[in-house]
């Protein structure tokens, strides 16, 4: 077992392959700062997939100022609920997917995790080699095919290596991104920027108030859908009053200034050109400037698949699939890298259809995660055990969260399927996420005082709470929670 008198294992060494899994961190290997989160994140918003949404503002034919009042209003909800999920890793030194155990139970947490987490990751990885590998395709000329398994042959090996290395990369990556997305606002401003009005005639117009909620609930279904990894890059930072308060204002601040910047910059290529292909319309307005463009776009896919594959790795693990963090991230990509070939056409209409998807089933879980930490009392770092106890099988957040999704189909507005009540009030605009999110508190709010709702006798009475070493946690056990030595509260 590590104990805090042993010293790291792991330690801040960047070149070193992370050896824990789902485990929690002692406390012996709490190390990092707050500002690491701005950087992670500001990083992971530096991306393609944020500009692609600021450009359907044009689609709903919402005036400039409306547009970005959307973006703002989206990006600061999302920025606060990741700002606060963030601050749960640093109390409780364990990824999200394995906080979910509390309320869900611990196999009740499988299906939300297998498709919010595992899918998720997958599919935005995917979605993120595509657009990624386009830019590099188009500044190269070199097929598609290769550019993308490029990108994810770098993300696999980033990914395998962890934590320490993510975080590395993400600080160098703002360093770099963030001067070219400069240089590509600027351009795009003085080439094409202008105040434009309402458009009625859009392809895609409902009006103001549904063209907003929709813009807005997009911006926002951006940050729900990093909301199961949030945790996952603030866990080993120490737990203290003042790291945790200060990684509450760096991660809220990363996350609102990129997305609010880019989704706005992406309001401004929107209405500057004819083109309904993103890419092509950046291209088109960048001119001379293109290829500096589009080697932030390229680059921007790292910043973001980084997370994609790790969180997703982790994800699995927390499956109790009997696999090391290693071969999940190699599954992970080249299940992702095999995605990017079929979905390479028509992108951006399957974006947002897969994202819509996603904000659907993530908006619930975020909520359930949430109420449980500040009103069930999961903050108490001294009940970490049982989110590795096997015999609290299911917990009623796992029906608090699939009432929350039941409740939000009816309002689902999306390419594959449009619910009844979408069908009939266009002009509402997109309202599921918010419904599933307020069922799904509700829900949790009338059952979080009751009994498990399936517990039961594990191998005679032993739960899954028995020493092992890091990395070995293919079966859930966190390894370092036996006796409680790295279970009391610091700060």
């Amino acid at each position: 077992m590590t104990t805090d008198s042993q010293g790291p294992v792991y330690g801040s060494v960047v070149t070193k392959v992370e050896p824990f899994g789902v485990d929690h961190i002692p406390h012996n290997e709490r190390h990092g700062k707050p500002s690491s989160q701005f950087f992670v994140w500001f990083a992971a918003g530096l991306n393609f997939p944020v500009i692609v949404l600021g450009f359907s503002a044009a689609t709903f034919g919402l005036s400039f100022t409306t547009a970005v009042c959307a973006i703002v209003a989206g990006a600061g909800i999302g920025s606060v609920m990741m700002a606060v999920m963030s601050r749960m890793g640093v109390r409780l030194g364990v990824p999200q997917q394995i906080q979910a155990r509390g309320p869900l139970g611990f196999f009740g947490n499988f299906l939300p995790v297998a498709y919010i987490n595992v899918f998720s990751g997958i599919g935005w990885a995917a979605v993120t080699v595509i657009l990624g590998g386009k830019a590099f395709s188009e500044l190269t000329h070199l097929p598609y095919w290769l550019c993308g398994a490029l990108l994810t042959a770098v993300e696999l090996t980033v990914a395998v290596y962890g934590y320490n290395m993510i975080n590395f990369l993400q600080r160098w990556l703002t360093y770099v991104l963030t001067p070219l997305f400069l240089l590509i606002t600027v351009v795009a401003v003085v080439r094409g920027g202008s105040l434009f009005g309402a458009n009625p005639g859009a392809s895609g117009y409902v009006g103001t108030t549904g063209g907003s909620v929709t813009l807005g609930g997009w911006f926002l279904a951006f940050l729900v859908a990093w909301a199961p990894f949030a945790s996952d890059y603030s866990r080993y930072l120490p737990d203290t009053a003042q790291v945790v308060r200060h990684t509450t204002w760096y991660t809220g601040l990363g996350n609102f200034v990129t997305i609010c910047w880019l989704g706005i910059l992406g309001v401004v290529v929107g209405g500057s050109t004819t083109s309904t292909d993103t890419i092509a319309a950046l291209h088109q307005l960048a001119g001379p400037f293109a290829v500096p463009a589009l080697i932030a776009v390229g680059l921007s896919a790292l910043a973001q698949n980084f997370l994609n594959v790790y969180g997703g790795a982790i994800s699995v693990q927390t499956l109790r699939v009997p696999v090391s963090r290693t071969q999940a991230v190699a599954a992970i990509c080249l299940v992702a890298y095999v995605i990017s070939l079929w979905g390479a056409s028509g992108t951006e209409e399957k974006f947002k259809a897969f994202l819509n998807l996603t904000a659907y089933f993530i908006a619930p879980f975020a909520a359930v995660l949430l109420l449980d930490f500040h009103l069930g009392g999961r903050a108490d770092p001294s009940r970490i055990a049982e989110l590795y106890d096997r015999s609290r099988v299911v917990g009623w957040g796992l029906v608090a969260w699939a009432g929350g999704v039941a409740a939000s189909v009816p309002f689902w507005r999306s390419s594959l399927w449009t619910g009844p009540f979408a069908e009939a009030h266009p002009g509402a605009g997109d309202l599921s996420m918010f419904v599933a999110a307020g069922a799904a508190a509700a829900l949790y709010a009338l059952t979080y005082r009751l009994k498990p709702l399936w517990r039961r006798t594990v191998d005679g009475g032993a739960d899954d709470r028995t020493p092992a070493g890091p990395g070995t946690d293919t079966s859930g056990g966190p390894g370092r929670v036996a006796d409680g030595a790295d279970l009391a509260p610091r700060g």
